[in-house]
């Protein structure tokens, strides 16, 4: 495995898809099947098109930041910061598994909404 190659398609892959070509992002990273885990997408492929597509028409303007990206043996794992129309701020884990091709074939995620106030002084990065 090179992780670091893995570190690079993994950010690739969602940035592309996020900013609005979910197909091209498939095409150039995904293996020959794509498990999904998050139970508000299709699984497949064309249940990841199709919800980010959706997310591009419904939301052209929410931008994403990449905090960290983590790899270990066939795991990528980004921690992001997403802000969306209205100033709604999101802290997001996604975890991809990939095929020995360097290829994605598995994701995972934990959605966090990032509250106006805290009980700590600490941010959630």
């Amino acid at each position: 495995m090179n992780l670091e190659q893995n570190k690079k398609n993994g950010i690739a892959f969602y940035r592309v898809a996020y900013e609005g070509n979910p197909e091209i992002a498939v095409e150039l990273y995904v293996g020959k099947e794509y498990i999904q885990h998050n139970p508000d997408v299709a699984n497949g492929t064309q249940g990841f098109i199709d919800y980010f597509e959706r997310m591009q028409k419904e939301y052209p303007d929410k931008s994403i930041q990449f905090v960290r990206c983590i790899a270990e043996d066939n795991l990528v794992d980004l921690h992001t910061h997403q802000i969306w129309p209205g100033n709604d701020q999101y802290v997001t884990m996604d975890f991809f598994r990939f095929y020995e091709n360097g290829k994605i074939c598995e994701h995972w995620d934990a959605i966090q909404q990032i509250p106006e106030s805290s009980a700590n002084p600490n941010t959630m990065y």
